[in-house]
């Protein structure tokens, strides 16, 4: 008798008849699922069940393809969605390349994750992050779930593997020099997206997407139709270095977009990650990633003294606990309002005093 577990289940699988016969006991203790099985075999022998033709089993590549396929125009209103699992896919496939999708275990994806994790990014040449490797394997899961919907009967690997842990509270906050050295090492159209981020707050993405027909100059803002949430579809107020940035964008479009793609102007661009990393090297300060200049601009606007729910409307954020990871007070900030605070105190004190004739509980009775 020959069983095995997938997950926390046992399941079985002989041949009977030529056939090959593979079923889940949905059990967890082998001595019950040996019994199942030993028991499925009588029935067989005696005819009591039958044999029915089972899907015919894909191999991951195979099933890749059908997912980002079924992907492209499920997710055709949010075309980040489909990127992301058609980028997540390549290390996929490139790991598992042919391998048929029940020959996949729990064991193979813990050595998919552990060889990820000790790879070098092909052009960054740093170590792959685990957001990276998670949304790999979260690619994974959902290509699995979509075959098993399809009646393949299948356990799935991937919800056996536990994610890697995330640190997301970066903290990289340009100050106004590597500004200036930043944007003066940027090549076009970097540096433009790099002010208006640093100007505005905006997203990458937001940027790329940018449309001639939302930009308002003569009301002074822009309108952003795009995010995954209502929050991040929103009016943007522009200030003097925006707006003028915008004013030459326009006069320059040829097309539906402030910053098309190099072969089609009636696309969007898609990134600037090569111009990007030129433009470190060029200027010589420590490395950040563009989405940072969006942490810059939250954490000034929040020393500039924006309240938190202002300034979560102004980022596109629906929650205000979201705005605590963009923003990331200085301690010398923190020390300016320690003071406004002690000063805030101690006139209270005098005005209590002089209310009530009383002396201030700090200073000693003669």
């Amino acid at each position: 008798m020959s069983i095995f577990k997938r997950g926390s289940k046992y399941w079985f699988h002989f041949w009977f008849d030529g056939r090959h016969i593979q079923r889940s006991t949905k059990q967890g203790n082998p001595r019950v699922a040996r019994q199942i099985e030993a028991a499925y075999r009588t029935k067989l022998a005696k005819g009591e069940v039958g044999i029915h033709d089972n899907k015919r089993i894909p191999t991951i590549d195979e099933a890749m393809q059908n997912f980002l396929s079924w992907s492209e125009m499920e997710h055709a209103a949010h075309p980040r969605t489909q990127q992301r699992y058609q980028t997540s896919s390549i290390a996929l496939l490139r790991h598992f390349k042919k391998v048929r999708l029940d020959a996949i275990m729990v064991d193979d994806i813990e050595k998919f994750k552990r060889q990820r994790s000790n790879q070098l990014g092909r052009r960054t040449r740093r170590p792959i992050c685990p957001a990276t490797i998670n949304r790999e394997l979260a690619c994974g899961k959902a290509m699995y779930n979509l075959v098993i919907k399809s009646g393949v009967l299948l356990q799935n690997p991937f919800s056996g593997v536990k994610f890697l842990a995330e640190n997301n509270e970066q903290t990289r906050v340009l100050n106004y020099r590597e500004e200036q050295l930043y944007l003066s090492a940027a090549s076009q159209p970097l540096r433009d997206i790099a002010t208006l981020m640093l100007e505005t707050g905006m997203r990458p993405e937001e940027v790329y997407c940018m449309a001639a027909a939302n930009v308002h100059l003569e009301d002074n803002f822009l309108f952003n139709p795009v995010g995954k949430t209502k929050a991040a579809k929103r009016k943007i107020s522009l200030t003097g270095k925006a707006a003028e940035v915008l004013r030459m964008r326009l006069a320059l479009a040829e097309g539906k977009y402030l910053f098309p793609h190099q072969k089609n102007a009636n696309k969007p661009m898609l990134k600037v990650n090569n111009a990007h990393q030129g433009a470190l090297k060029r200027c010589g300060i420590t490395p950040f990633r563009l989405y940072d200049l969006r942490h810059t601009w939250a954490t000034r606007a929040a020393m500039s003294g924006i309240d938190l729910v202002t300034l979560a409307a102004m980022l596109g954020h629906s929650r205000i606990q979201m705005v605590l990871r963009y923003a990331h007070p200085t301690a010398q900030h923190q020390a300016a309002a320690m003071r406004r605070l002690e000063e805030f105190n101690g006139a209270g004190q005098l005005a209590e005093y002089e209310r009530t004739d009383a002396l201030p509980l700090h200073i000693p009775l003669q």
